[in-house]
Order: C-alpha cells, then sequence, then structure tokens
C-alpha cells in the first residue's frame, strides 16, 4: 500500500490512512480532560474537520486565504488545520509565548482572517489588538471560559467559540460534503499549504511560504531514512506546533504513516505523561535531552558509595559495548553478561522513567552535545539527530536507524543536493546527495546551502529578502556552517554567530559552549568576544545545584540584581570553567565571566521560541556588565 503519490497534499494524507490502513473508529489522537486520558478516533478526527471546512465555506474562506491557530497542541489544532487545508486556506500558526506587538505584526502581515485561540491568556491577547489588525474577521475560542472575558467596545471583530464551530460533526448533507470533497481535490501539491514565521533573531520575522509538496516530501523521504517508524507507533507530543520541526516530525509523520499522537500536558509535567503514555517515538530538543543527562549523572552519583561506583560501571560497560556494535563487530559472551547485568541494574531504571517503550528521540532545533548523544548511546536509548531549517520545511539530513555518527546530523535526505560553499570565496567546497553517500567522505568547512524539493517558495511578499537567500541556480543558503565528516553532515555553528577576535581568529560559539556546558553547574552559557582581545561569557547557573551547594532560598533568586556577585558562586562556577578549558584551543578559553541569576528568556526578548539566543540584543541589553568584564584584569595567557 503506497501511502504516498504525485497527488498527495496535507488532508489527503490522514484520509489515506482511514481509506487503506486504518479502521474510522481507531484512536488517532490522545488527549488529558479534566485529569482523564481521552482517545479520538479517526473518524471523528474528519469529521470535525469537515464541520470546520463547512462552516467557513459559509463565511466565505476560499482557497489561499490565510487562517491564524495561536493555540497549544490539541485535538482541536488538527480539527482546525485539517478542516482549513482541505478546503485550501493556508495555515498559519503563531507560537504563543511571542509579545502582542510581534503577534500584530503577523496577522497584519499574514492578512489574516480568523484565529483559532486555545485559552484565556492568548485570548485577552488576541483583545488587545483586534482593533488594529485590518484583515481580522473572526476571533474562534477553542475554550469555555472565553464568555468571562470582557470584550473591548470598539472590537468588531467577530467572536465565534469553537463549539460552535463543530455543532455540526457528524451531520453534515451530503452535497455538502461533496462540495468539500470537490474542493480538497482541486488542491495542488504546489499550492501553499502553511505560512510559518522565522524567529527573528536578527531582525522582522518573515513568512516562510512552504507548500503541500515540501511538507509531503519531507514527510516521504524521511520515513525512507528511518524505515523502522510503522502504523503501531506512539508519538508524545510537547514541541510547539508553531514551530516546522514538531508539525512535521510529528503530527505529518503521524498522519502520513497511521501513528497515534498524544499531547502532553506542559512540559513541567512531560516526565508524568512519558510514564503514563508509554511512547515509542517523541521528538525533542537537545536542551531537553542535556537536562536528563545532568539529572541522570546527578541521580546516579550523588553520596558516592557502592550505587555511584555501579553507575559509573554500568556507563563504561554500555560505552564499551556501543563502541564494539558501532565498529560493525559481535560484542562477546562476557560483555553481553556485563551488558546484561548493566541494563538490570542502571539502565532499566532509567528507561522506565520515559515509559519503557522508545524505540528512538527525534533531536532537532539545535546541535545535541556529543558527549549527551553518546551518554544515550551508552544506556541503549536511540537519539537521531536531523537538521534543517523553516525555509527546508525543515528536514535536510537526518540520522539513519542503523548508523549512528555522533556530533553530526545524518545522512542527506534523497531527493535534495547539499553544497559546502568557501565563505569568502564563493567556490564549492563539495555538494552531495543521499545516493553520493560515502561513509569515510570528509571535507573542510564552509557554509551549507541545499537546492531541491525541500527548499521553501520564498517569504511571503518579500521578494527581496527571498532574492537574499535564494541565489540564480537556486541553491539556498542556511547561513550555517558546517561540513562533512564521515559521510554525514556535522554542522559547526550559525555564520551570524561567527567571532573574529581582535587578532583575526575566528571562534564558532555553539561548539566551544557545548564544551563548558558539560559542567552540571552550568545551566546556560553565552560566549562574547567579537573584535575583542579574548573571550568572556555569561553564565547562568544550574539553579537546583546553586541551591543545594550554598543552601540558598527561592528569594536569593528574586533579588533585583541582574548578576550574582557572591565570591563564592563564581569561584565554583570558575573551577569547572577553568579544567573544562583544557579541551580548548587557548583563543577559545574564556578568561572573565559574569554569573547572571536568572535564565535568559523569551518574554525578555533575549531568545526565540526556539531558544536560539538573540545575540544582539544580549549584547546590547548586557553592554555595560560586558565592558566591565574586559575592564577588569585578567589573565590572558
Amino acid at each position: 500500500m503506497e501511502l504516498f503519490n504525485e497527488h498527495s497534499t496535507i488532508p489527503n494524507l490522514l484520509r489515506n490512512v482511514v481509506a487503506n490502513i486504518h479502521n474510522p473508529e481507531e484512536t488517532f489522537l490522545i488527549h488529558k480532560r479534566n485529569g482523564v486520558w481521552e482517545e479520538v478516533s479517526y473518524g471523528h478526527t474528519l469529521n470535525c474537520a469537515d464541520a470546520v471546512a463547512a462552516f467557513f465555506m459559509e463565511k466565505g474562506i476560499v482557497k489561499g486565504d490565510r487562517m491564524g491557530l495561536m493555540i497549544e497542541n490539541s485535538p482541536e489544532y488538527v480539527y482546525y488545520d485539517q478542516g482549513i487545508q482541505q478546503i485550501g486556506a493556508i495555515n498559519v500558526s503563531i507560537y504563543p509565548t511571542l509579545s502582542e506587538q510581534e503577534v500584530a505584526y503577523i496577522v497584519n502581515d499574514s492578512g489574516m482572517r480568523a484565529i483559532l485561540i486555545g485559552n484565556t491568556f492568548l485570548y485577552k491577547k488576541i483583545l488587545k489588538i483586534a482593533a488594529n489588525c485590518r484583515n481580522l474577521e473572526y476571533i474562534v475560542p477553542a475554550f469555555t471560559e472565553y464568555q468571562k472575558v470582557s470584550i473591548p467596545e470598539e472590537l468588531k471583530v467577530q467572536i465565534i467559540p469553537f463549539d460552535e464551530v463543530l455543532a455540526e460533526t457528524g451531520k453534515l448533507k451530503p452535497a455538502r460534503l461533496t462540495e468539500i470533497g470537490r474542493i480538497r481535490n482541486t488542491i495542488l501539491p504546489a499550492d501553499i499549504s502553511s505560512l510559518i514565521y522565522t524567529s527573528g533573531t536578527t531582525g522582522t520575522p518573515k513568512g516562510v511560504m512552504l507548500s503541500h509538496s515540501n511538507f509531503v516530501e519531507n514527510v516521504k523521504v524521511c520515513l525512507q531514512q528511518i524505515p523502522v517508524i510503522d502504523e503501531t507507533e506512539t508519538f508524545l507530543s510537547f514541541l510547539p506546533l508553531s514551530h516546522v520541526f514538531e508539525r512535521t516530525a510529528t503530527y505529518h509523520v503521524c498522519c502520513a504513516q497511521g501513528c497515534r499522537i498524544a499531547y502532553a500536558q506542559s512540559l513541567e509535567l512531560l516526565a508524568k505523561n512519558m510514564a503514563e503514555i508509554k511512547p515509542t517515538v517523541m521528538s525533542c530538543v537537545p536542551r531537553l535531552l542535556e537536562k536528563i543527562h545532568d539529572k541522570a549523572l546527578k541521580s546516579g552519583t550523588a553520596g558516592g558509595g557502592l550505587k555511584s561506583k555501579i553507575f559509573l560501571w554500568a556507563l563504561e560497560v554500555g560505552q564499551d559495548y556501543r563502541k564494539i556494535k558501532e565498529a560493525g563487530k559481535t560484542p562477546g559472551m562476557v560483555m553481553r553478561a556485563k551488558k546484561t547485568l548493566a541494563e538490570k541494574l542502571v539502565f532499566s531504571k532509567i528507561k522506565e522513567k520515559t515509559g519503557g517503550r522508545l524505540k528512538f528521540m527525534i533531536s532537532g532545533g539545535a546541535a545535541l552535545p556529543k558527549n549527551v548523544g553518546e551518554f544515550f548511546g551508552n544506556l541503549g536509548i536511540k537519539i537521531l539527530e536531523g537538521f534543517g531549517l523553516t525555509e527546508t520545511s525543515p528536514v535536510m539530513a537526518v540520522t539513519e536507524y542503523h548508523r549512528q555518527v555522533y556530533g553530526t546530523v545524518g545522512r542527506i535526505i534523497p531527493g535534495i543536493e547539499v553544497g559546502i560553499q568557501d565563505i569568502e570565496t564563493r567556490q564549492m567546497i563539495s555538494i552531495q546527495t543521499h545516493d553520493t553517500f560515502m561513509e569515510d567522505f570528509e571535507c573542510a568547512e564552509g557554509e551549507i546551502i541545499v537546492r531541491g524539493h525541500c527548499v521553501m517558495q520564498g517569504y511571503f511578499n518579500k521578494p527581496a529578502e527571498t532574492a537574499e537567500v535564494i541565489d540564480k541556480d537556486n541553491w539556498f543558503h542556511t547561513g550555517d556552517i558546517g561540513r562533512f565528516y564521515r559521510g554525514n553532515l556535522q554542522i559547526t555553528d550559525r555564520l551570524k554567530n561567527m567571532i573574529v577576535n581582535a587578532y583575526g581568529k575566528n571562534v564558532y560559539p555553539t561548539p566551544v559552549e557545548n564544551i563548558y556546558l558539560k559542567s552540571l553547574k552550568i545551566d546556560q552559557i553565552f560566549l562574547i568576544g567579537d573584535k575583542r582581545e579574548y573571550l568572556t561569557a555569561i553564565v547562568i547557573p544550574n539553579k537546583e545545584n546553586l541551591q543545594e551547594n550554598f543552601n540558598l532560598p527561592e528569594s536569593f533568586f528574586e533579588k533585583p540584581e541582574i548578576f550574582i556577585a557572591e565570591k563564592e558562586i563564581t569561584d565554583w562556577i570558575g573551577q569547572d570553567l577553568k579544567k573544562l578549558s583544557n579541551e580548548l584551543a587557548k583563543f577559545e578559553r574564556i578568561k572573565n565571566f559574569k554569573v547572571k541569576r536568572n535564565p535568559f528568556s523569551i518574554e525578555e526578548g533575549e531568545i526565540t521560541p526556539t531558544l536560539k539566543a538573540k545575540r544582539r540584543v544580549i549584547e546590547a541589553k548586557y553592554a555595560e556588565t560586558i565592558n566591565e568584564m574586559y575592564a577588569e584584569a585578567v589573565d590572558t595567557d
């Protein structure tokens, strides 16, 4: 049975599953309501989608209209998305954490006609700006408490509860369903499926136009590269569907393959939800894996003694076993016995906390530190890394299930070309495809460029900005620096992040920061040093470790001073910075640092919703402190 054909679009994927894989009564979505996990069938999902389509057809929504969503991951997101897309409307999902000004910009820039809202906080946000949103006609609250919120007198936008939109679920007349089907069949793979606005680390967000073909081809080739995903999987979804990674790697993959999707209640309840749902696959970001890594190490070695010795022994056994397997050899009888014992004493207990059924996790959104990937590999938990951007639908490369090279993001997906271009001369260093893969191939680093089915249609209403990133030969310039290593793509850093010190040395912050993040005392680190003689950093400590070591009350983190002045704390962190500096070249070592009391935040505009640091914002905001670090006498040897 074919999952895809040349006419496949996002609304057709799910209907293909119902026609060929699952009965309509089988479970598709799982979510928690009033403390109880509820299951939603494929049939109910499609009925709700038809109701959404019929409702907005009556309101005059037509193919090409932009329709907004500002809602947490939920069945309601799927009903709305499937409904609008089958009448040719375009999904414009907005990060719930964006400011009122940013939301207003996206609503106006996209020309959005309606928006689905998920909770009271977001509802109040949209009500404040709605009067200044020139094309917005309908606000659709998907929660009952919306009635308790007062409506501004000047508001001319119509409020329509989502329950009213869904009122005709399962009751539509055959003629209406036939009309919906007719429109659905007129949607072409080349038509725009979604506008996804970039995070805007260096300027105004831009609406990335992604077609049905962009998404469908991306899902198709990823399933080819990871052929172990089948219709029995249960994905746990917690990354925002407003981001292209979760949209493709979880939602669209499940729509195509017939997998179940369970929605986590929140990041805070993720561990609890994993134990309850027992997922087989989930998408995640490196920061989550780093936290699991740090917590497991801390728990396993706490207090020393026999427990700590057993834990460290098990990790060593896991590492030896992994390396033998990766070398293509068969572990001997003694090694297999050790691995079995390590599994029983240590690894199984960690795996139980993930639900005990995980086949693998897919890490994306940022580079995963090599030591963290190896740690999970030692436990026998497979982490597949992927790489791409919003502009590339997003996947350009992903780890093959049977071949892991830690510190890389895997093999190029089928059907595209990826080039490495010299940053200064613009000469092509190498061009690789899925078919040219060689396990021992390596090349010099440069900017990563790509062309093929994954590349966006352009930035919405921004031809000049589109021309800046897609050249005359149709190469999309990612702005990322990387190379090929052992046949796989390896990411160094973002081109715009590159630090050039006063002596002309190039420093890519991410790999340096990842070395320092090996310290369990550090939660975040931000490197500084462009046009300076040496590097400095703003360090955010691991709050839990800091509290435990210094017996600090919660009020310590509520003090108005941004930076921690206590010498004993800076000395404590400095010990690890000094030790880890030995792994770096002299010009890459931090010579001075300040300890920030609380993390960089989205609300303060310091990081994007995908947790990428806004370098210009941070450097401008803390310029005085940064200058102080360079004014202080330090040892630069």
